[in-house]
């Protein structure tokens, strides 16, 4: 088992398989809230669902609506079992936050370093607990 150690954005915990996605994403106009999958026709991972997965993303980019479309991932039940991220990203964050204060859940995410990120292998399982990510 590897451990590693991020900066947790928002303290929570899951574990799942990891989705890795190395391409620039907005999870508004991207991420389809009723699916969670990926929906940009344009995407190298056009069509892969986040549920349930640690999803390990290398660079965001878009809306500061990004977060609403979290929330209403997570409240649907559908959301990722945590995400990774490579950029600390605030918006996305604020998803999660609000979600947790209004009842709908907890979702895990943490900011990893350039060297801890690169070690996110697609398909290999791991545990988040915070700021700890344990990979087997």
């Amino acid at each position: 088992m590897t451990k590693l150690a991020g900066e947790a954005l928002v303290a929570g915990h899951g574990a799942g398989p990891i989705l890795r996605i190395d391409h620039p994403i907005s999870f508004w106009g991207g991420v389809d809230p009723k699916t969670a999958r990926i929906s940009d026709p344009r995407h190298p991972r056009h069509g892969e669902r986040l549920t349930g997965r640690v999803v390990a993303i290398a660079e965001l980019r878009g809306s500061s609506s990004s977060s609403a479309v979290l929330l209403e991932l997570i409240h649907a039940g559908i959301a990722p079992a945590a995400i990774l991220l490579r950029e600390t990203d605030a918006i996305l964050a604020l998803g999660a936050l609000v979600a947790r204060e209004m009842g709908y859940g907890d979702l895990a995410m943490v900011k990893m370093s350039q060297r801890d990120f690169s070690l996110l292998s697609e398909g290999r399982h791991a545990h988040v607990e915070g700021p700890r990510v344990a990979l087997d």
